[in-house]
């Protein structure tokens, strides 16, 4: 490695000497203290990985003297130190490693050389589902069926762990992979032989983001990314704008973190920040706890930037100590960061900004977000008003038929619309916040001194990030209290905000269905987009864990909890809201109490061993993995079939028909299979063909290692919007033949079968903001594998867009002002692309109708650096690699 700036220096911490890229060697020459925090932590990234070809001396001098007010329009490589893998998405990356194995052998390389070279931490979180709740038997009874669902799937990872170098597993029931990151695997400053350099993560999960509270950098990006990273690729990307939000003020009595991050995310996506860094500074970041801090940068992708990051200074420490890290690992973090100039302190002087917005703390009020996006804030006095103008917009398209008379676990009552079917506390975001956690502890110990209790229509569940979370609760004495309410402990993982809600009780779903019944759910999580939570709750709202507790209470979203009561007490009188809030005096000495550092260190004494079951799975010691041809969780994928030394090139595209028209913001949720399969889809045929009774069913991220599964689920979202098909909801299309005659409205699937048995390439056009939402690497690997040659929308989530050209699909841009319906398309078009070639920032596209008649237009080539040219030639970057390795 080159070291042009003779930036390599010794630290002494304690007695200990350390090397390390020293920053201040760049001063003089580029003043390197104005730039932002990360800024700096990419700067050191490129000093350290500096080897004249990828990254040369006028790399790192264009980063050291970048004008942030006018960035250049230049890539920088960024290596992370580590990979974070959730099982959901963790899985496919290590099957296509699994995959790889397999193929380099048939190249005529070796099996062993394909390893992560750097550490790869997967902690399986997304896998357990709220199939039993409300009693004190609902976490051994849902981690029981967790195993019998998923033998399969662990026992590959497992597989994995044993044949992988450099990778570890944290087993299933231990904690939320983003809160286990900050409580425990998070280093903030890493050591390797001797050497410092700042922690930075990738993470296949897009709340990566999450560790940005303690000053790591680190984001979400596609498995395809991660495989990269994993395999020693650096990640390409443009200089980033950063936009630096200055903090004043202190949160007033009665508002969240919660409130704080949802105002965050709603400010922040009207400035617009998507493919950007956000960075919080100002004299008020010293109010906000470290847990505050991670809450907000939990939501960096509900708020659309790359990352959400806080600097280093004493409350980093403070947390730290508090989750049971050593002493001397963080004397190195302070005196590593004081040493780089990544030190803050209230009087430090401020960073240079692309732009700087205005945040203050005192304005900050009780607010929830719903009831589809989580940008779409609205203050609690506004819910009733919000969800009655949902309700009454829906009532054109399925007018309801309630109320619904309704006889369930032995109570009889009235089910009507509004209702709150699930009240979750889940989901890191707020799972991992002390303070949000305890609060909902105080207000159930106050409801229920009150004889207050959860409406017997909610399913409740409580589903801690984190082993320690139960510890503090029990400690605060919180804990039956909850469970008095509905809370019980339910599962340690990602459930309602990903989907895993489980089912609602019988007569409860029937009613839904049977009268139309529009009703919601209250969450404490990131995602409440269309058809996530569950398919039958329409709408869904994101809150604090207070209020979540206070809506299970009401059972309703037809209610204004800051003016009508919340119930009827033991005594018949009327109690409201203010009568149960806890003060924030009140929950700050009880996190003082409760939340110590032990808890943290016994939570995570023997984190990697695993229960009894976990250590029960039992695997062959082998180079490659032993795939079973009748497995319906893990096969052997086809990406790899056929493919020589000799990569393909940049092949043209031509005589393209489309596969679907669809609107603004097109979630990754629309594309990528998730949730419950349905028996009548593509995927639950398939199953059923393969002796899988609809029990066994399982979920789509349960079922990520299986090809055949996620591609008939790719574009089947319940909610998804075909203009191609007008008045149909869901993954549906129209094949229209080489004759140019249409066929009836049939599965998206089945049309892409029938153009690949034609040997016609397929077209996705969209609106704005296409794939948005969670780093699902399989919303662009079911893309390819339907034979999508390219997609033209009229803006990208940054993450989908990386995705598509790591796995050979062209993402396109129509020209500002032009989209489908502004040129005419339909859907019914023939498409010809000319001028695709390395480099090409504009393609000419002609789409010929079914009359003769064409539309012309230029298209931007949204391939954004020459290491990224070089994925798309060679058929995407996993062939890429591998061409790399078995040369």
């Amino acid at each position: 490695m080159s070291d042009s700036f003779k930036a390599k220096s010794t630290l002494s911490v304690g007695s200990k000497n350390y090397t390390f890229f020293d920053l201040t060697k760049l001063e003089g020459q580029y003043k390197v203290s104005r730039l932002p925090y990360s800024y700096k932590v990419l700067l050191e990234n490129l000093l350290r990985h500096e080897d004249g070809v990828n990254t040369t001396k006028e790399t790192i001098a264009a980063l050291a003297s970048a004008d942030l007010k006018k960035l250049p329009a230049k890539d920088i490589d960024f290596t992370p130190a580590r990979v974070i893998l959730q099982d959901f998405t963790g899985v496919p990356c290590v099957v296509d490693l699994a995959a790889m194995r397999d193929a380099i052998k048939t190249l005529g390389g070796d099996a062993a050389k394909v390893n992560p070279l750097c550490p790869v931490e997967l902690v399986i979180d997304h896998s357990v589902m709220i199939d039993h709740y409300g009693s004190k038997a609902a976490l051994d009874l849902n981690a029981k069926v967790e195993f019998e669902r998923n033998a399969e799937r662990y026992t590959f990872l497992r597989w994995g762990q044993e044949a992988l170098k450099n990778f570890k597993a944290v087993p299933p029931d231990t904690g939320i992979v983003h809160q286990v990151n900050i409580e425990y695997l998070a280093r903030v400053v890493f050591e390797k032989d001797g050497l410092l350099y700042p922690d930075s993560c990738f993470g296949t999960d897009s709340h990566t983001t999450m560790v940005n509270g303690i000053g790591v950098l680190g984001w979400g990006v596609g498995g395809i990314e991660a495989e990269a990273a994993m395999l020693g690729q650096p990640s390409s990307m443009l200089m980033p704008e950063v936009i630096g939000v200055r903090v004043t003020g202190k949160l007033a009595e009665g508002a969240t973190a919660t409130d704080l991050v949802l105002t965050v995310t709603e400010m922040l996506r009207k400035r617009g920040v998507v493919e950007k860094f956000v960075e919080f500074f100002g004299p008020a970041i010293a109010n906000l706890s470290a847990s505050d801090r991670n809450t907000i940068a939990n939501m960096g992708p509900e708020y659309g930037a790359t990352c959400g990051i806080f600097p280093i200074d004493e409350e980093t420490l403070n947390y730290l100590r508090l989750t049971g890290r050593g002493e001397d690992d963080i004397a190195k973090v302070k005196a590593y960061a004081q040493a780089q100039g990544m030190w803050w302190t209230p009087d430090a002087p401020e960073a240079e900004y692309t732009d700087v917005l205005h945040l203050d703390l005192g304005s900050i009020k009780p607010s929830l977000a719903g009831p589809k996006r989580p940008q779409d804030r609205v203050l609690l006095s506004d819910v009733k008003a919000n969800y009655k103008k949902a309700f009454e917009a829906e009532q054109k398209a399925r007018p309801s038929k309630g109320p619904a008379t309704v006889t369930d676990n032995g109570k009889t009552f009235e089910l009507k619309d509004g209702a709150v079917m699930i009240a979750a506390i889940t989901s890191c975001t707020n799972t991992s916040n002390p303070s949000v956690l305890i609060g909902a502890g105080l207000l159930a110990k106050k409801a229920r001194a009150l004889g207050l209790s959860s409406q017997p229509w909610v399913k409740t569940s409580l589903a801690p990030g984190s082993l320690a979370v139960t510890e503090y609760l029990k400690k605060a004495g919180l804990i039956e209290d909850l469970e008095a309410m509905g809370f019980y402990v339910t599962a340690y993982g990602c459930t309602t905000c990903i989907g895993n809600s489980g089912p609602l009780n019988e007569p409860l779903g029937k009613a839904i269905q049977e009268n139309t019944l529009s009703v919601s759910a209250v969450l404490s999580g990131n995602r409440n987009f269309e058809g996530r939570v569950h398919q039958d709750v329409r709408m869904n709202y994101l809150a604090s864990p207070p209020l979540v507790v206070a809506y299970a209470i009401a059972g309703s979203t037809d209610l204004d909890l800051t003016s009508e009561p919340i119930g009827k007490g033991k005594d018949g009188q009327d109690v409201y809201l203010k009568d149960i809030w806890p003060s924030n005096a009140e929950i700050q000495e009880t996190v003082a109490k409760a939340v110590t550092a032990d808890l943290f260190k016994a939570s995570y004494a023997d984190v990697l061993k695993g229960d009894a079951r976990w250590q029960s799975i039992k695997v062959a010691k082998s180079d490659s993995y032993p795939w079973d041809d009748k497995s319906t969780y893990i096969q052997n994928p086809p990406y790899f079939k056929g493919m020589t030394m000799t990569p393909p090139g940049i092949q043209p595209i031509a005589g393209a028909r489309v596969l679907a028209v669809l609107g603004d913001s097109i979630t990754t949720d629309h594309i990528s299979p998730a949730g419950d399969i349905k028996k009548d889809g593509p995927a639950g045929k398939y199953l059923m063909e393969h002796g899988v009774q609809r029990a066994d069913f399982n979920s789509f991220g349960s079922r990520r290692g299986n090809h055949e599964i996620m591609m008939r689920g790719t574009f089947a979202n319940t909610r998804i919007k075909n203009a191609m098909t007008p008045g149909v909801e869901g993954g549906v299309s129209k094949y229209i033949g080489k004759d140019g005659k249409a066929g009836d409205v049939e599965s998206i699937y089945d049309v892409a079968m029938k153009h690949q048995a034609d040997g016609t390439p397929l077209v996705v056009l969209a609106g704005k903001e296409y794939g948005t939402g969670s780093s699902r690497d399989w919303a662009a690997k079911g893309t390819i594998l339907l034979g999508v040659k390219a997609v033209i929308s009229e803006s990208f989530e940054r993450i989908h867009r990386a995705n598509l050209v790591g796995m050979g699909v062209l993402p396109l841009n129509f020209v500002d002002g032009q989209n489908a319906g502004s040129l005419g398309l339909d859907g019914s078009e023939v498409f010809d692309f000319d001028g695709l070639k390395a480099g090409a920032t504009e393609l000419s596209v002609k789409a010929t109708k079914a009359d003769g008649s064409v539309v012309s237009f230029k298209a931007k080539v949204r391939i954004n650096t020459p290491k990224e040219w070089d994925y798309y030639a060679h058929g995407g970057v996993l062939q890429y690699m591998l061409r790399q390795m078995a040369a």
